[in-house]
């Protein structure tokens, strides 16, 4: 007799992300957003003596990333988010919410943002 599979599905547009709190960030004077990175760590600190490596890295959004940003408060969920960009860009942000998960999954692999709900996945069996 076959096991049936058990497949684990949550919704990654029901996840509310917030910013790091170690990340520095500022508006510049054309609207972009720059975050401020400091590069901590023994790796960095040798690559600053040897290399001549900043201590400070400065990320550049583009204009999306930009308008996204200052709305990441750990309340809003990523659809909330997705509507406002929607109202903002219109047909320009399409396809919306696979760009918008993309971003996100982007800001989390470099540690920009933490998660601070994040569903609980549902279990359903495959047949």
């Amino acid at each position: 007799m076959k096991r049936k599979k058990i497949v684990i599905a949550a919704n990654y547009l029901d996840r509310k992300p917030a910013h790091h709190p170690d990340i520095r960030w500022k508006t510049e004077d054309n609207g972009r957003v720059t975050l401020e990175v400091d590069n901590v760590g023994w790796a960095n600190k040798i690559a600053q003596r040897l290399f001549k490596r900043p201590k400070v890295s400065y990320v550049h959004l583009d204009e999306n990333g930009s308008f996204v940003w200052p709305l990441i408060d750990g309340e809003s969920d990523i659809t909330a988010i997705g509507v406002k960009v929607k109202e903002h860009f219109g047909e320009k942000a399409e396809p919306l919410y696979e760009r918008l998960a993309q971003f996100f999954k982007v800001l989390d692999s470099y540690h920009f943002i933490v998660w601070k709900y994040i569903p609980e996945p549902k279990k359903t069996k495959k047949k």
